[in-house]
This record gives C-alpha cells, structure tokens and sequence, in this order.
C-alpha cells in the first residue's frame, strides 16, 4: 500500500515526537493544521505534526455523494452504523504512518493519535489495537465506532487517553462521547473526559487542553 498524501508541520528541526491528526468527513488535513500555531508549544519541544488526507469515497448518509472520508455511513445516530472494513482499511494506512515515523527514528511511545469526528473512529481503532505503545490518543468530538469488535492490545492499556466533546453537539450527540468513555472506564484505561459550550467544532478552551496534554504526554 501506498502511503497516505499529508500535510507535513515540524516544531524544530530534529523532531523526537510525532502527532499523527485526522479529520473529520468531508474535510482534509487543512483542518487542524492552522491549529499547531494556537498551541504554543515550548520551543524545544520538538514535534512532526502529520496530517493526513482521506480518500474520497461515496458517504451513504449524504446521499452517496463522494467526499473525502475514512469510512462510508451507512446511518446516523446513536446506533451509528458505518462500514467496517472500510474504517480498518484506513487504521491500516494510519498504521503505515505509525510505522513511517518509527523508521524516521521516533520512539513508538512518542507518537500521540488525534482524531475528529469520523476520523477519532480511527484514531480509537489504530491506537487501541496497536502493538507498540504509543504516546497518547486525543479523542475529538467523536465516537468508538469499533468497540465491539476490537482486539485491544497489551501494550497500550496504560495509554494516556484525552476526549474532548461539545455539550451542544449535533453530529455527534455526547451521548456517544460517554459511551466511549464509558467503555474504556470498564476496561481499566485512565482517562480524562472534558466537555465545553460548543457544537461540533473546537474552542479556545479545547485547544489549551490539548497543549497541555500534549505537553504532558511528551514529557513536556
């Protein structure tokens, strides 16, 4: 498999840390990069922010129109159902990248996954199953599309997890924010759950949180 096209932004020059972001349906990477300026980071840590473009496929919600996407929906929700193999075809690609990074010299323990919305599904599924550990998983306005099916790996049970949601959210209702935070309660991962005045979107207050989880995933 070929590797995903991404929009590539480095904090230094010789960065030791990776964050691995996806967007949500219908976006590209463009969505969140303009957001690495807003976080602050300090100066000497040094991280590659990668982030991803999805295929374009048709999406079943939005009438089969073809739009960049992890996965297709086939219906919306709280019963969400989304084409499985499709959101494990690109945890593959993510994986890809995961591996890309290990070989460019990042520990596997430096490498955070971020998602929004659709492409947080992913992030669940990559950094949940993965074999190494990895550094943190940053959950945004999204939902745990595969926890009934997942094989949950050893090595990342004591993963740093971080779930942002909006009160207020639309697309994604919070109701699935607390199942998926409930589920991982269960399971024994440590976690914080943070919700905020908004929709389906990000705020000021969100993207100091996510700085400083960043911060404290990559020993910062």
């Amino acid at each position: 498999m070929s590797l995903l096209p991404a929009i590539e932004l480095e904090t230094s020059t010789t960065p030791d840390a990776a964050v691995i972001w996806l967007h949500g349906l219908g976006a590209d990477g463009s969505d969140f990069a303009s957001v690495v300026p807003e976080l602050h980071l300090p100066a000497d840590l040094g991280i590659r922010f990668i982030f991803p473009h999805a295929p374009a496929m048709p999406v079943t919600v939005n009438g089969g129109y073809v739009m960049p996407s992890w996965f297709d929906i086939l219906a919306m929700g709280l019963d969400r159902k989304v084409n499985h193999a499709q959101l494990l075809a690109s945890a593959a690609k993510i994986n890809q990248l995961i591996d890309r990074e290990r070989e460019r010299g990042i520990d596997s323990r430096r490498i955070v996954l971020a998602g929004f919305s659709q492409g947080g599904a992913v992030a669940y599924q990559v950094s949940l199953s993965h074999p190494q550990p990895l550094g943190g998983l940053l959950a945004l306005s999204t939902y745990f599309a595969t926890s009934d099916s997942i094989s949950l790996s050893e090595a990342n049970r004591a993963l740093p997890i971080e779930l942002y949601h909006g009160a207020h959210d639309p697309v994604v209702p919070i109701a699935l924010g607390q199942r998926a935070a409930q589920f991982l309660e269960a399971h024994g991962y440590d976690l914080a759950f943070r919700t905020y005045p908004m929709d389906h979107s990000v705020c000021p207050q969100q993207i100091a949180h996510l700085a400083e989880a960043l911060r404290r995933f990559l020993g910062h």
